[in-house]
């Protein structure tokens, strides 16, 4: 009887402190920092999906510019978007395989309900608020007249880099990121 009350006690601790983990891992923001043209981003973790090497694309005719094609990954067919292109920075530049960084696919989260991966020149590791300083931009240097929705904050890393958040769930919601045949 003894031993069944330790367990149970063991249980319940285990479970305190999977919750504590969890309860924490939501108070602190964790990112997947990713490189397209240059150009740091920040990818929500809870937003992001699996991360897959460069596979062959089938080319889809008469699609935006910034649609690259279909890949399967893992059995499921994914559309895939080059986000630099999608930004507005030009294609991404893919390095050949066996190379120090070659291009990744980023998936969204399953929450997004899309299966889209998006195209990314290097994976730059994980993020969190202690490494970044949330900085606000003077108004001569937001591009446009508007954020897009899925702009999330800027971040600047102790080096000094720009790091520009981007919500993959809003990216999702984005009319333009829906548009996928070219009119």
């Amino acid at each position: 009887m003894a031993d069944r009350e330790a367990l149970h006690e063991l249980h319940a601790r285990l479970a305190d402190r999977l919750q504590a983990a969890r309860d924490q891992q939501q108070q602190v923001a964790s990112w997947l920092a990713v490189e397209c043209r240059g150009h740091g981003l920040l990818f929500p973790l809870q937003q992001a999906g699996e991360i897959f090497p460069l596979t062959p694309l089938l080319p889809v005719p008469h699609a935006r510019p910034w649609f690259v094609g279909v890949a399967n990954l893992r059995g499921g067919l994914y559309g895939v978007v080059d986000l630099a292109a999608f930004l507005g920075l030009g294609r991404t530049e893919t390095a050949r395989e066996g190379t120090r960084d070659p291009a990744r696919l980023v998936a969204l989260g399953g929450a997004s309900g899309l299966n889209c991966a998006l195209l990314v020149e290097r994976l730059a590791g994980l993020r969190n608020e202690s490494q970044l300083k949330r900085e606000m931009l003077p108004a001569e240097e937001v591009p446009g007249p508007v954020l897009p929705a899925f702009a999330g904050a800027r971040y600047r890393d102790a080096d000094g880099r720009a790091w520009q958040e981007i919500l993959l769930s809003a990216l999702a919601d984005d009319p333009q990121f829906l548009a996928i045949a070219g009119h």
